[in-house]
């Protein structure tokens, strides 16, 4: 039974990262089932909310739209900001140290799925000022 709490998990089994602009619950890492070479999670975006411009260095990220509509902003080649309207089953590819945003413009919550390679830059957001952490199942 233990390998099987492992595989499979949700989001209100592991403690989340909450924020001003919302929360993260990692549900594939090294620290919750041992995962090496990525990690990810749910991220829940209140409406009107969002995560500022930010980069991952030396990490891709993939974002999958589970719900929910907003804009997101990732720097293009050239050091310009591409912005795209994204909703449910867009899928969000951000390169390898590329600065992004995320916003929710919808009237209802707006969630996404993320996944970080290598797994580690999101341990990064422990250290932003409004950083808590909340308990699992809250």
């Amino acid at each position: 039974m233990a390998d099987r709490e492992k595989v499979f998990v949700y989001p209100e089994d592991v403690s989340a990262f909450g924020f001003d602009w919302g929360r993260m619950a990692l549900t594939v890492a090294p620290e919750v089932n041992g995962a090496e070479r990525f990690s990810g999670g749910v991220v829940d975006l209140p409406p009107g909310k969002g995560h500022t411009r930010h980069n991952h260095p030396g990490a891709e990220e993939i974002i999958f739209v589970i719900s929910g509509n907003g804009e997101q902003m990732v720097e293009g080649e050239r050091g310009n900001p591409v912005v795209a309207k994204v909703g449910p089953g867009c899928t969000i590819y951000v390169p390898e140290s590329r600065f992004h945003s995320t916003l929710n413009t919808g009237d209802l919550p707006m969630q996404l799925f993320v996944v970080y390679s290598p797994a580690g830059p999101e341990l990064a957001l422990r250290e932003l000022p409004d950083f808590k952490l909340l308990p699992a199942g809250k």
